[in-house]
């Protein structure tokens, strides 16, 4: 549903002048987008935790943390390797492997890990507020990293190393306790953070987007996106799903959302770049993800054309990624608890 007409937003903005990069900007913003911000001042209140303040020494010892596969009960699987850096911050299959090979009991696909932070939830149900208590959750599950708490800190702990990390991060008198790793991780995905082309046309450079990817805008909001897709994340909060028919590839999978039957809004940056889409990794094509939607969210058809307009207009969404340098992480020592296959 459209938010707001041209005509009325001329009347509500008083300019009776404006050029057509200016209306398509302040139509943006009535539609609820909004860039992310490109003053770290503002960028740093979004993102920065109290309860865990954002300092170098915690996202390098994160880093180390995200890539190690020893948090793992078999020393293979690191959260990297379900939210691949070099992949978009996923991992390019339809449900995430975990364990003993084992498939996501659910048939869920592995979201993106980069713009996490804007998100209002984290989990395709909700049931995670923040990325610290998100990054608790696959360590421990048994179809993922299957790594029970006293293990992991067991292995954290036996390595010099970390040791120290830690206190340089935290301080001399650090308790290394599960939660406090699980959130030294989070506070290294609140920093991936991927501005677009997107977000340097909302910050007001009009030439930051050509005339096709304006116009996909354009059509996006249109037909009615936005009502699920917007803010920072585009995306990340909590909605029905199937409102008005049923998704093709309903039945991959027993995943139904939380207990409303709400599911997580998947962010859109990046789009062009985590295929395949929906919770269950169901579709493998953009414009057909795009024409699916518009039948069982908004009960419109979205024609060949449209799709591949707003497909180029979500091209714009692929983010500038920081150079991540990957870690060489500190040996085990004697004794660091051995991996296990069972």
């Amino acid at each position: 549903m459209r938010l707001i007409t041209n005509a009325l937003l001329l009347a509500v903005v008083g300019i009776s002048a404006l050029g057509a990069e200016d209306l398509l900007l302040e139509k943006a913003k009535s539609y609820g987008l909004e860039p992310i911000p490109n003053d770290i001042d503002t960028l740093m209140s979004i993102i920065n935790d109290k309860n865990d303040p954002i300092s170098y020494p915690k996202i390098e010892l994160g880093k180390k943390l995200y890539f190690d596969p020893r948090l793992s009960k078999s020393g293979l699987i690191s959260c990297n390797t379900c939210h691949n850096l070099a992949l978009g911050g996923a991992d390019g299959v339809s449900a995430a492997i975990g364990h003993k090979w084992t498939i996501n009991p659910h048939h869920l696909n592995s979201p993106t890990v980069f713009n996490s932070v804007f998100n209002q939830a984290q989990f395709w149900d909700g049931r995670s507020p923040h990325l610290a208590d998100q990054a608790q959750g696959p360590i421990q599950a048994d179809a993922e990293m299957a790594a029970p708490q006293k293990l992991v800190v067991d292995r954290v702990t036996s390595i010099p190393q970390y040791v120290e990390d830690f206190k340089k991060a935290y301080g001399a008198n650090v308790k290394i306790t599960f939660e406090k790793i699980a959130s030294v991780i989070g506070v290294f995905e609140r920093t991936l953070i991927t501005p677009s082309p997107y977000d340097d046309f909302l910050n007001g450079n009009e030439n930051a987007l050509n005339s096709k990817e304006k116009a996909g805008l354009d059509l996006f909001m249109e037909k009615g996106c936005t009502a699920c897709h917007n803010g920072i994340a585009l995306g990340g909060t909590m909605q029905p799903f199937q409102v008005a028919s049923q998704y093709k590839f309903a039945s991959l999978g027993d995943f139904s959302g939380d207990e409303n039957g709400m599911v997580k809004t998947p962010t859109l940056r990046n789009i062009a770049e985590t295929a395949p889409y929906f919770h269950n990794g169901g579709i493998w094509e953009l414009e057909e993800a795009i024409q699916e939607m518009g039948s069982i969210q908004l009960g419109i058809d979205i024609s060949d054309k449209e799709a591949k307009s707003i497909a180029v207009f979500l091209g714009s969404l692929t983010g500038k990624k920081s150079q991540i340098i990957y870690p060489v992480l500190p040996p085990s020592t004697k004794n660091t608890p051995k991996p296990s296959a069972d």
